[in-house]
């Protein structure tokens, strides 16, 4: 019988168990024990991506949790720790002589034996494999094949984003001056982007979207993600999801409202005030560094007429950290008296919520979740505000 399952499936880890940096940007509080801790006990996520796994000092973690045994090997692939199950990632950088700028991808591994022998095999091909989206020096392809060689799955990051993504300066035009579309298992979508905006995209048509948090902090664990049909919560089952087999697929991507993203619209990053895409600067500022928004960049690589793709609906969410008034008192409230983030966003009722905290801030919660909340888009690094 399947299941369905929440997923979030790029989260990075600031510190290893040494207190050494992995992902230099990420709060230090993100270690590898305490994503699953929150996953598990505060967010209500069932599966988390955690894309540092090559990191030798997150690998000694993830093998002294399964000594101690608080965590094991799951047949079908990943770790199972407590309620959530882990599955081993790595995020890369991608700059060979196809491209334009760096490309940011995912790759996902079953085992611990697989992952560790990627990271051994990524030592001959960066220069710091301990740290976060280290540039590879090598194809595109060769990396692909080697995941394949490895059983893995391989996922472009963040497509749309200005910088390091395959659409953002990856690309003139076509995924295929730098990958084999064989060899992709999925695309993920970003902050600033959603399914309507990539279906615009017709070489995308053929894969499956994936929304994640690519959280830095706690906190943002599972902005966004992805609901799961699976008969258990492992790799293999999601593998299967991707390619829509025996049933397994994704039944819904939840995700901010891509005007909430850091760079949806184009914006002078100087003064970020809202340009065209045509100035050659900031009629405001004089600034010629202007930051092309996705929405921009989408509407140039458009290429379908009217063509729709059969897609799970797209539900928009907030985070609860972007409603005016809902601080950490309050969130420990609402924690308390309903489990889990997701219960507090998607099921809780007017009624209930104003037991805990104030009818105003209620209505927000409820204005969420129907997508009335009035949203100033963001752009050039900065993210959007709900006002």
């Amino acid at each position: 019988m399947l299941h369905s399952y929440v997923a979030d499936l790029h989260i990075h880890i600031g510190r290893d168990m040494y207190d050494r940096p992995v992902k230099i940007t990420a709060s230090n509080k993100l270690t590898l024990t305490s994503i699953l801790k929150e996953a598990s006990r505060n967010k209500g996520v069932d599966v988390v991506g955690v894309i540092d796994c090559q990191s030798p000092g997150v690998l000694e973690e993830i093998q002294g949790l399964i000594d101690l045994g608080l965590a094991h090997e799951l047949t079908e692939g990943g770790i199972q720790f407590e309620k959530v199950t882990l599955l081993l990632g790595s995020e890369i950088e991608v700059y060979d002589e196809a491209c334009h700028g760096p490309i940011h991808v995912l790759c996902y591994f079953p085992t611990l034996q697989t992952i560790s022998l990627f990271s051994r095999w990524l030592c001959t091909k960066m220069k710091n494999s301990t740290l976060s989206s280290q540039r590879f020096y090598g194809t595109g392809i060769e990396l692909q094949q080697k995941v394949k060689e490895l059983a893995g799955i391989f996922i472009p990051a963040h497509v749309f984003t200005p910088f390091k993504s395959l659409y953002g300066k990856g690309v003139q035009q076509s995924l295929t001056e730098v990958f084999s579309p064989l060899l992709i298992d999925g695309i993920e979508l970003g902050l600033s982007s959603d399914t309507h905006m990539a279906d615009q995209i017709k070489e995308l048509h053929h894969y499956t979207y994936l929304t994640n948090s690519d959280a830095h902090s706690l906190g943002k664990i599972a902005r966004e993600y992805q609901l799961i049909n699976m008969k258990t919560p492992s790799f293999t089952e999601l593998l299967w999801a991707l390619r829509k087999q025996n049933g397994r697929r994704i039944i819904k991507n939840y995700g901010l409202n891509p005007k909430l993203g850091k760079y949806y619209t184009t914006v002078c990053g100087n003064c970020y005030n809202r340009v065209s895409t045509d100035v050659e600067s900031c009629p405001l500022c004089h600034s010629k560094k202007i930051i092309k928004g996705v929405s921009d960049r989408i509407r140039e690589l458009c290429d379908v007429n009217g063509q729709k793709v059969s897609r799970p609906p797209y539900t928009y969410q907030v985070p609860l950290d972007y409603l005016p008034g809902l601080g950490k008192k309050t969130y420990a409230k609402l924690l308390q008296e309903f489990g889990t983030e997701m219960n507090v966003i998607h099921k809780a009722s007017r009624e209930e919520l104003m037991n805990v905290i104030p009818e105003k801030l209620a209505q927000s919660i409820i204005d969420m979740r129907q997508g009335l909340l009035t949203i100033r888009e963001g752009g050039g690094g900065r993210y959007g505000s709900v006002r």
